[in-house]
């Protein structure tokens, strides 16, 4: 994972762009340093949670279902993070999709489908979110109550 840009948390405001070419190792990295700086600027530690999860669905999505799983693949990853919010994109090498299109996992036909939990979670504990054309970009904004 190869930084672009970053200030020590203690700086306050905080703003970085990556690319993730290992899943595993780069989610966790990626995970750490939003974690860091949420703690520096006193996000209180349902936030900081709420957003890891956000956060690993996302991304992980980018990789397997963007990506298909393509170790030649990378996935971008962009931060910027404020006392008063933290913004995240999250962007694949895939084609993109219509979100509308996948089930709604709440609903009982869909039960058994594990397709759209992710989705479901990210729009739970953010508090906007938008998956820009053609649907290969995901931004994410929680905004401290």
């Amino acid at each position: 994972m190869a930084p672009t840009k970053s200030r020590p948390p203690s700086s306050g405001d905080f703003s970085e762009r990556r690319v993730l070419r290992d899943q595993r190792t780069d989610i966790e990295d990626a995970q750490s340093l939003v974690a860091s700086h949420l703690a520096a600027l006193g996000y209180e530690a349902s936030a900081c949670w709420a957003i890891r999860l956000a956060l690993e669905e996302a991304i992980t999505n980018a990789f397997r279902h963007g990506n298909k799983n393509d170790p030649a693949k990378s996935v971008r990853f962009m931060l910027r993070i404020s006392a008063h919010q933290a913004y995240f994109e999250v962007e694949d090498d895939g084609p993109g999709f219509d979100p509308t299109t996948v089930p709604d996992p709440t609903h009982d036909e869909n039960i058994e489908i594990p397709s759209g939990r992710g989705i479901m979670l990210i729009k739970a504990y953010m508090s906007e979110v938008a998956y820009l054309p053609p649907g290969n970009r995901l931004s994410m904004t929680y905004r401290r109550g």
